[in-house]
């Protein structure tokens, strides 16, 4: 079972927003392949660092308004929320050290 939870249009705000520790958001779709890829590293990083983390996914075949309006354009979008602001965006598939580099602040 994955220790990373869906979030969606309506969940977004208290999910991501209204966190009290940062949030990494995976923006996938089922068609794309290095979402797939990207898929067990996220998982990975969760099980490691959910503790100072909260690790979401939100699908973007179901959800559009919320990719719309924080400007993901291409899959898959790694963000880095905290305190309601995002902090850090990166699109295309990433190494788990790459990921690591970017939560730096955070883990």
């Amino acid at each position: 079972m994955s220790d990373v939870a869906e979030v969606t249009d309506t969940t977004f705000e208290q999910l991501v927003l209204k966190s009290t520790k940062p949030v990494m958001v995976d923006y996938w779709a089922d068609w794309c392949s290095p979402c797939k890829q990207l898929s067990p590293i996220i998982d990975e990083l969760a099980r490691e660092h959910g503790d100072k983390v909260r690790f979401l996914k939100l699908d973007t075949n179901e959800n559009t308004d919320v990719p719309t309006r924080y400007g993901v354009m291409g899959l898959p979008t790694l963000q880095i929320w905290s305190n309601g602001e995002l902090v850090h965006s990166m699109t295309g598939g990433k190494t788990k050290a790459a990921l690591i580099k970017a939560l730096a602040d955070f883990i």
